[in-house]
């Protein structure tokens, strides 16, 4: 069953039991996903979806520090909630062991040396991590790495 499917299926489960919350964040999800659909023209596969929903949680983290900053907790509250939603579709994230891992195998791979081959292990790791890990952390990790 694909992302988007499951999405449709967790909805109509949502209408059935009432859960408003979590009915409008899968509605929320499928909406920017079928934008995203209508402006290319084609059919999003499934990491494209994973590339979606992560967006859509980075966005609300984000929402979450500036309503924390603006003391407000209620509306900071809400956005962890939609975070919650949305995680449940995505893949389960990887451990600093396994991320280690997957940079030592992509610097071997591309013979990655110094700070120049950055962008080339950051492109063959993206495809593997996507939704499982944050980009930014992992970026900070390569600098380490290759320094």
């Amino acid at each position: 069953m694909s992302l988007i499917d499951q999405l449709k299926d967790h909805m109509k489960q949502a209408m059935i039991a009432k859960e408003k919350a979590r009915l409008s964040t899968i509605r929320m999800a499928l909406a920017a996903i079928k934008q995203i659909e209508v402006d290319t023209r084609e059919s999003l596969n499934d990491e494209q979806v994973i590339a979606v929903l992560t967006k859509m949680v980075k966005q609300r983290r984000d929402s979450i520090a500036q309503y924390e900053a603006a003391g407000r907790s209620e509306l900071a509250a809400a956005e962890a909630e939609e975070i919650q939603v949305i995680e449940t579709f995505l893949p389960t994230p990887l451990s600093e062991a396994e991320i280690a891992a997957f940079i030592d195998a992509a610097i071997v791979e591309i013979g990655a040396s110094s700070m120049a081959d950055m962008g080339k292990v950051m492109g063959a790791l993206k495809p593997k991590v996507q939704g499982r890990a944050d980009m930014g952390a992992i970026g900070a990790m390569i600098r380490a790495k290759l320094q």
